[in-house]
């Protein structure tokens, strides 16, 4: 949506403070720990914009709760796999050699969306290791959920998204559907049947820059919309508006648990 059409779209603008009272209808509250996706078009005109969108919900969760965000930057991976869009097979080996290691501070997000960019950049917000997929966390439990993040199987039992899931998170979707729900990704790990496969990104390792080899599995993201139609028809999800944005609050160990099943029972009919 244009700048132009947010405008007209809607009869007062959205703010940091109208955001955070949608937020708390919805019913986010101080403490909580959430993951959150978002699409800032879909809010309408926000004074303030993707600033205000981050500082509301750091004003409802409070520094007693956690706030997350998915910050992956795909672009860090082997060119050979690259296709939106591909690259000559004659430009590789260049690339190879001279795409900057992750770092954690600079390194910029890709195709995640103004939110998540701004966010990464607030004080007191942590990032993962992981060159591809990595997670940012401010509030309470922000170390425990950042640190350790393997980069072999980069949403598993060593991720951020396993932490989330000890600490009993919800998940939060604002004006995006479950084709965006990261934690579905924990799901593809505990489901057994999963391929492997390799992935490569440049890293720091003492002190010297690194092609890295990662074994992870096959991950397969169109699914998750049908996932969460058969979750909602089986656990209870809070629905509403945060400014324009369609907004949905669940509990992530309960998504998780629902979408292992539900993959589990996919794969085995699949192999049959």
């Amino acid at each position: 949506m244009s700048e132009l059409k947010a405008v007209e779209s809607i009869e007062s603008p959205r703010t940091r403070e109208s955001l955070a009272d949608d937020l708390r209808k919805l019913g986010l509250r101080a403490g909580m720990t959430v993951i959150t996706h978002t699409s800032m078009s879909q809010f309408g005109w926000v004074c303030g914009g993707p600033v205000a969108v981050v500082q509301a919900l750091m004003d409802v969760l409070t520094e007693e709760g956690t706030l997350v965000m998915p910050t992956q930057s795909a672009d860090l991976s082997d060119p050979s796999l690259w296709g939106n869009p591909p690259v000559p097979e004659s430009w590789w080996e260049t690339i190879r050699a001279a795409m900057p290691a992750y770092d954690p501070v600079v390194t910029p997000t890709r195709s995640m969306g103004r939110v998540v960019e701004a966010f990464r950049t607030f004080p007191g917000v942590l990032r993962s290791r992981h060159p591809q997929v990595s997670f940012a966390a401010w509030g309470k439990h922000r170390e425990q959920i950042i640190a350790g993040h393997s980069l072999d199987f980069a949403f598993g039992e060593q991720s951020p998204l396993a932490r989330m899931y000890e600490l009993d998170a919800h998940v939060l979707l604002l004006g995006v559907g479950y084709g965006n729900a990261t934690c579905l990704h924990l799901s593809e790990l505990r489901a057994p049947g999963a391929e492997l496969q390799t992935q490569y990104a440049p890293v720091m390792e003492d002190g010297a820059r690194v092609w890295k080899a990662m074994t992870d599995i096959h991950r397969d993201s169109d699914l998750f919309p049908e996932i969460g139609t058969a979750f909602e028809k089986n656990e209870p999800v809070r629905t509403g508006r945060v400014g324009s944005a369609e907004a949905r609050l669940f509990s992530l160990v309960k998504c998780v648990d629902f979408g292992t099943e539900w993959l589990t029972a996919y794969r085995a009919q699949q192999s049959k």
